[in-house]
């Protein structure tokens, strides 16, 4: 079983994943309404990552047979003066789930909680791609804040459907191949 503290902060973890989730549902309405389908596309599939992280977290908690707890989250912001902030926002959000990505991960190493220190590398991976998703994007929508059209067609061509990651860890819910 993974170390208590671990588990704790995991379960923490989890509500932030899921608040996360709600804040990307809100950003993509929020360009849903521009009618900027591209850019609201990109939001819904970003808020499906997040659900998707949040419950790889719970299945890894269910797992190793550790208490899984579902916090309630704050609501999301909604409301943005222009086009540029919730990508601002969005980037600031991927900047701190990796710090708290890392804190997990310095408290399995302190722990001696190996399971979990590996658990945690491919989240490690996975917030340097949305870091730098996220910024890309940023630079983009502030350049190009005054041509839509040109935003939407840089998601339509950077942002192609990508396959699902063989390492990725499973999601609770879904069904696991057994090979």
């Amino acid at each position: 079983m993974p170390a208590e503290r671990f588990v704790e902060h995991l379960n923490d973890q989890i509500g932030n994943e899921f608040a996360a989730h709600q804040q990307y549902i809100a950003c993509a309405v929020y360009f849903d309404a521009l009618t900027m389908p591209q850019m609201a596309g990109f939001f819904y599939a970003q808020a499906m990552e997040e659900r998707d992280h949040a419950m790889m977290m719970v299945q890894y908690l269910l797992d190793q047979g550790a208490p899984v707890t579902i916090p309630g989250v704050q609501a999301p912001i909604s409301s943005f003066v222009d086009l540029v902030a919730p990508v601002v926002l969005a980037l600031e959000q991927e900047k701190r789930v990796t710090t708290q990505i890392n804190e997990l991960t310095k408290i399995a190493r302190e722990e001696n909680d190996f399971a979990s220190d590996q658990f945690m590398q491919w989240f490690i991976k996975e917030q340097v791609e949305e870091v730098a998703t996220m910024s890309d994007l940023l630079n983009v929508v502030k350049r190009s804040r005054d041509n839509i059209e040109a935003i939407e067609e840089y998601i339509q061509r950077e942002q192609g459907a990508e396959g699902d990651d063989p390492t990725a860890p499973p999601v609770a819910g879904r069904s696991r191949r057994r090979g």
